[in-house]
């Protein structure tokens, strides 16, 4: 009994050994300094400006709260989701594994009504970051907010933090805007006052530019989308903290958690130090007037002034509205206020260079990109001097990189051509701030790209800024051409000048061995203003195949900007260099603004696995298709098997609808249209008080952005002012958007009659714009069906035409006066839904 009780406890004992010992194990993956939040996701009625609307908040707010965490701790998120649709949350610029991007239907799974998901992940960075969905449009109706990974060790000096989140506010459904952005009216410009009619045009003697604008089927220079109620810092217009006093140091951490809104940053009182870009720290620069693009972060050092309080300004690009916040307390020191665009002198200027813009968003055949043959047929061609701006990249080189994930991203370059300018740094006092990085994402790059332009700055502040004087290194004449006899050189182009990050320098090396291989991708960024879609080589994301990552090959990506618009380019899961004039020392970011008519270069190294979005940050540029999916093509997670990746790839090829009524004194109308990418569906019908009437339905098909085939029936009173003999006939024919923005039309009816119609509309007062419509009719008497006319039995055709003037009150209203040669004179309300 002894013996058998004696056994009994040593097998006891052995077992609680065991299991003290697996206690250790596990308590030792554990991370010891885990922080958990949990973020919950609503639908509430919210008001910024006054008005309630529907909205999503996070926590009850908007923006959600502030994550805070801390490098090389461990980072658990729940998210849960009380709303009636399903959601998302993407963790913007942290390196994480592929599964917790958060990206739905990509690398997550999206987060059904009253489910709760969980995302955790090592934190092997630190800086300033941001959090948003990734779920069609909902991060512009409030599902957002800051992340600040604070550095295992402080090498800045700062007494305190700010996050300013800057964010656009917009009483529309989302969807509304979008609708209405597809359906091409200029309401959002109007709204905001930088519509550019015919008369003010003219005035500026601009007649010649807007004509080379139409003759690219243009309206004019575009510089932002959409209408926006209020723009915000932290959810307010406005924002006070009294806190700080005379001579701190505050790192104002700006965020810009816009849906489409870019921003022009000033400073009051002594200009600012900006310490870090997309989290990553940078040499140390005094600089005030700096440009925020979407989903960028800055770090500025501003130190409160004896007065006692400074404001900061965030101006819209396009001038349309502006958000101040207020550090300290006494008398404002206020930001300098910069002026609006001049929209109308950037037409002239384009016109001056004769610039080729616009190219196609849609093509043919998408399967064929070929983006190099469309550089160089849609790339600015000035005077001949240039066509696609081809750059010569045999100078290229790469040195090694470290491969540690708590590695900061380091990256590197070669020297910078020396016409480029260098910031003179000697009027800056650093004698408080070291230049080592605070976090160190794992990543590293190549040469400088030649391909990047260089800019007349004549019409910037050169304060701080000298002329390299240095000897000038050899370039190759690809390399001579592009640099001098490019923007910099050309008369007018400063307009774009300061939108490029040569003020920017890494703090170590960021270039790549020499022995790595270099895989060359091109992607033009393109669109179409008209139908509102865009690409990248003419290619939407819904065409597109995936672009192939290979492990421990650097990817060097062209990004070609052929539209009129700012594209802010965001890719998932990587630091990328950015290149610039500072060479080995190009800045490491995970977004880069790309200029109109303007190319940039990246480049990383392959060591993740996966598939990553790639993207536009302008919310409804990628909701357009201006998205790709770069795959390391390696096995899809068997957690994704329910939620197939053609969801996310057709979110912009959804239908959109839209419709006008005219009601009038001689006639009404209702035109009713849906449309996605390729496929249009038309209804029409017209009925006038005389009764002349016209009914058509048809369907279009898209074979690129102008041109599409259409078929469908017809119906209408052959005999003028009676209804008695009602013809039915079937209908093919082309449409096509021609130069100068016509809208022609070409059809054969089943009867073999040929008819052709145009139709135009121009805005020649800020909300007054003139149309007119010229249809004819031709009967080559081939049948016998067509019906004698009026008292001329040899009649072979007919024509109808009509002209008007609107002016437009609201988004949905308008006020309209036309004559019809069908229906006669007279004037009613036009109505949009």
């Amino acid at each position: 009994m002894t013996n058998k009780t004696d056994k009994f406890l040593k097998n006891v004992a052995l077992l609680i050994s065991l299991c003290f010992v697996q206690a250790i194990a596990i308590a030792e993956q554990v991370p010891t300094d885990t922080a958990v939040y949990t973020l919950t996701l609503k639908q509430e009625m919210v008001s910024k400006t006054g008005k309630p609307v529907a909205a999503m908040t996070v926590n009850d707010g908007i923006p959600g709260p502030t994550l805070t965490f801390q490098e090389g701790g461990y980072a658990v998120i729940y998210v849960k989701n009380e709303m009636d649709v399903e959601t998302s949350v993407h963790w913007h610029g942290i390196l994480l594994p592929n599964f917790f991007d958060g990206v739905p239907y990509l690398t997550t799974p999206p987060i059904m009504p009253g489910e709760t998901q969980k995302y955790e992940f090592p934190l092997i960075q630190s800086g300033t970051y941001w959090y948003h969905s990734h779920t069609m449009l909902q991060e512009q109706s409030g599902v957002y907010g800051s992340i600040i990974i604070e550095p295992k060790e402080k090498t800045l000096e700062y007494d305190s933090d700010l996050v300013i989140l800057l964010s656009d506010w917009t009483e529309q459904k989302p969807m509304n805007v979008l609708r209405n952005l597809k359906r091409g009216n200029e309401w959002y410009n109007i709204k905001k006052g930088t519509a550019t009619p015919l008369s003010m045009v003219i005035g500026r003697g601009g007649f010649g530019a807007q004509l080379n604008f139409w003759k690219q089927r243009m309206e004019g220079a575009d510089i932002a989308d959409i209408y926006y109620d209020a723009f915000l810092n932290n959810g307010q217009i406005t924002t006070e903290y009294p806190e700080f006093k005379p001579g701190d140091k505050v790192r104002v951490r700006m965020i810009n958690g816009s849906a489409s809104s870019q921003f022009w940053l000033t400073f009051g009182g002594k200009d600012p130090l900006l310490v870090s870009a997309d989290g990553l720290n940078v040499a140390p620069i005094s600089r005030n007037k700096t440009f925020i693009a979407i989903a960028e972060t800055y770090d500025f050092i501003v130190t409160i002034p004896p007065a006692g309080k400074i404001e900061i300004r965030a101006m819209a690009q396009d001038g349309s509205g502006t958000t101040s916040a207020f550090l300290g307390s006494g008398n404002a020191i206020l930001a300098p206020v910069l002026p609006r665009p001049d929209k109308i002198g950037m037409m002239m200027k384009m016109a001056e260079m004769d610039m080729r813009m616009g190219a196609p968003a849609m093509k043919f055949n998408p399967s064929e990109e070929k983006p190099q043959e469309m550089m160089e047929t849609w790339g600015m061609q000035m005077d001949g001097k240039m066509k696609g701006m081809k750059m010569d990249h045999s100078g290229m080189g790469h040195s090694k990189m470290k491969k540690e994930p708590e590695t900061k991203p380091a990256m590197k370059m070669s020297d910078k051509d020396s016409s480029m300018m260098q910031m003179d740094h000697s009027g800056m006092d650093h004698s408080k701030m070291k230049k080592e990085p605070e976090s160190k994402p794992a990543m590293k790059m190549s040469d400088k790209d030649s391909s990047m332009m260089q800019m007349d700055h004549s019409g910037m502040d050169h304060s701080k800024m000298k002329p390299n004087e240095s000897k000038e290194k050899t370039m190759s004449n690809d390399q001579k051409m592009g640099m001098n006899d490019s923007m910099g050189q050309m008369p007018g182009m400063d307009m774009f000048a300061e939108y490029n990050y040569d003020y920017l320098k890494a703090v170590e090396k960021t270039d790549f061995d020499e022995d790595i291989p270099v895989n060359e991708v091109l992607l033009n960024l393109t669109g179409n203003m008209w139908r509102y879609i865009w690409s990248m080589n003419g290619v939407p994301l819904s065409e597109a195949d995936q672009i192939k990552i290979k492990g421990g090959e650097v990817t060097r990506i062209t990004l070609n900007n052929l539209t009129m618009m700012h594209h802010p380019m965001h890719l998932h899961g990587h630091f990328f260099r950015v290149i610039n004039d500072k060479g080995e020392y190009s800045p490491l970011k995970h977004t880069v603004n790309v200029p109109p008519m303007q190319k940039i270069t990246i480049e990383f190294e392959g060591t993740e696995y996966g598939d990553w979005f790639f993207h536009c940050h302008v919310l409804y540029h990628m909701m357009g298709g201006m998205a790709r999916v770069f795959s390391y093509d390696t096995p899809r997670d068997p957690r994704l098997k329910p939620f197939p990746l053609n969801k996310l790839l057709q979110e912009g090829n959804h239908f959109y609808n839209w419709g006008t009524a005219e009601v009038a004194s001689h006639m009404t109308e209702i035109n009713i249209m849906s449309s996605n990418i390729r496929n249009q569906f038309n209804l029409n019908m017209e009925y006038g008080y005389n009764q002349n009437m016209e009914a058509e339905f048809t369907y279009e098909r898209y074979l690129y952005d102008y041109f599409r085939v259409f078929a469908g029936v017809n119906v209408e009173n052959e005999i003028p002012e009676s209804l008695d003999e009602i013809s039915t006939t079937a209908i093919v024919g082309i449409r096509f958007l021609t130069p100068y923005l016509f809208n022609l039309d070409v059809r054969l009816d089943h009867k073999l009659r040929p008819e052709i119609r145009i139709d135009r509309e121009i805005m020649i007062f800020p909300r007054t714009s003139i149309f007119g419509v010229y249809e004819y009719q031709m009967d080559f008497g081939l049948t016998n069906t067509l019906p004698e006319i009026g008292e001329n039995a040899d009649y072979k055709g007919e024509t109808t035409w009509s002209a008007g003037v609107s002016y437009i009150f609201t988004r949905n209203f308008s006020v309209m006066g036309s004559y019809d040669n069908r229906f006669g004179a007279g004037g009613g309300l036009t109505v949009r839904f």
